[in-house]
């Protein structure tokens, strides 16, 4: 032992040091100097390939954070504590646990730290063979499941959802073997995930060149989910939801015709209770019948359910009730019913405002235009004929203000209009007619019961009814 005296301080004890264990020090200390070194580049590499990549996360529309640098213990760490909550959510039964941490597309910290600590575990196959001991279906779930996970991790979204259905496909048989329906919140998740991650991948393909054929898949995967909740044990209850998901497929491939084989199920099966089903799934099944029942031309179904899904849905969803009166409100002109100002403003569906006052000014200028302006937006959620079909009862209602304005002048004749009256009245509307054209219209007005009259030929005059010449459609769809 020796003593060093520095300036006046106390002479400090230096205990001698075995040449080995410098030795062993100072590769320590050199040990350390290159693990900071390889943990700032990862890094600046992780950052360079983010920011490469924020473009395109943000046109997918998945947000993915930066994969921050994890060490071995730490991804080992994760990965078992994953494996844990999921087993112990399978052997508690506890759905409102597994439900989480099967939600792939929901972005959640969990999962996506997850995702960066299989990348850095590169074994991980063993732990869930570690877990897995007492299941092998649990295996069978979890192995395609975190390579999903990973898959999305990276934005490789035909390769998540092909694991995702293998171990969807995996889960599905052990939920059947289950008696009761505690995993129902984690079939609905399953469900939901699984058109998701189809309508990407199909994305990816589509971008690629390539056939989007996942989506379709995913509604084959749905059909026997459904089939699984089609019996008379706790589970039905949850053949509502998986519907919407089905038709949420179908309306998106273009193939609603689908939807008959399941409405059928669903309305005629005596083993369906509908007023058992929660009221969030009976919302959405009547929105999508209700737009069914538009596309058919069937309003007077369509304005039932619609006006059901309206009643029924929960008013702080501003949203959701905007997408029912996106519907609702054109099935409701249809039958002679029209909207209130207030109603439209509150729900931004500012679209139909020029329509409404076309109907109720007898314009059709107006009507046109609107449908000119909005024919897109109107195509694309399938009301555009359903509006078209409109121009009768705005005819309709400019007759009825001629014979107003005639009858305060004339009221012996106010029965009586002259064609070119008519024709005058369209050409002060920029809306060009001849006589012949108008005395067609006028015609169809008489067929279709929207005025009640009759034609005097040669002197070119429409004589309408004394007695209710304008019939109200009274809810009831103009007549075929």
């Amino acid at each position: 032992m020796m003593r060093i005296r520095i300036d006046n301080r106390p002479a400090m004890r230096i205990k001698a040091v075995h040449p080995l264990q410098l030795k062993l020090s100072f590769v320590f200390l050199f040990y350390l100097q290159i693990n900071s070194l390889i943990y700032q580049e990862e890094k600046q590499s992780f950052r360079t390939h983010d920011s490469r990549r924020g473009n395109e996360s943000v046109a997918t529309g998945v947000s993915m954070s930066a994969m921050a640098y994890v060490s071995m213990g730490e991804a080992h760490r994760r990965i078992t504590d994953f494996l844990f909550r999921f087993s112990e959510a399978v052997s508690s039964q506890d759905g409102a646990a597994l439900k989480p941490l099967l939600a792939v597309s929901s972005n959640s910290a969990l999962l996506l730290s997850l995702a960066d600590a299989l990348n850095v575990f590169q074994d991980w196959g063993r732990l869930v063979k570690q877990a897995d001991r007492n299941s092998v279906q649990l295996g069978e779930i979890l192995t395609p499941f975190l390579r999903c996970i990973q898959n999305y991790r990276m934005e490789r979204f035909v390769e998540t959802y092909v694991t995702f259905e293998k171990s969807a496909n995996a889960f599905l048989q052990e939920f059947r073997n289950w008696e009761t329906a505690w995993a129902l919140d984690a079939m609905y998740t399953v469900a939901h995930e699984i058109r998701v991650l189809a309508e990407l991948a199909d994305k990816e393909l589509a971008s690629t060149g390539k056939n989007p054929e996942k989506l379709q898949g995913a509604g084959s995967f749905l059909m026997k989910v459904f089939g699984s909740l089609a019996g008379k044990g706790p589970k039905r209850v949850g053949a509502l939801y998986v519907t919407s998901q089905l038709f949420k497929v179908y309306f998106k491939l273009g193939t609603v015709h689908l939807c008959r084989s399941v409405i059928r199920s669903i309305e005629t099966a005596k083993i369906f209770d509908f007023e058992e089903f929660p009221t969030s799934d009976k919302v959405t099944y009547m929105y999508y019948t209700g737009r069914l029942e538009v596309y058919n031309e069937n309003f007077i179904a369509a304005d039932q359910k619609l006006t059901y899904a309206l009643m029924h849905c929960n008013s702080e969803h501003a949203s959701n009730l905007r997408m029912i009166l996106k519907y609702l409100v054109p099935v409701k002109l249809s039958i002679g019913i029209l909207p209130t100002m207030c109603l439209l403003d509150k729900y931004n569906l500012a679209e139909y405002t020029d329509i409404v006052n076309s109907l109720r000014s007898g314009d059709l200028r107006l009507l046109r235009k609107a449908l000119n302006e909005h024919e897109d937006q109107f195509l694309r959620t399938g009301v555009y004929l359903v509006l078209e079909k409109l121009e009768l009862q705005v005819y309709q209602r400019l007759v009825k203000k001629i014979h107003f304005i005639q009858k305060q002048r004339d009221p012996g004749k106010a029965h009586q209009i002259k064609l070119d009256l008519i024709v005058k009245a369209l050409k002060w509307l920029e809306v060009e007619m001849d006589v012949d054209e108008v005395e067609c219209i006028m015609a169809i007005l008489i067929h279709k019961n929207l005025m009640k009259g009759y034609f005097a030929h040669k002197s070119k005059v429409v004589v309408l009814s004394k007695q209710d010449p304008f019939p109200k459609l009274k809810g009831k769809p103009v007549s075929t």
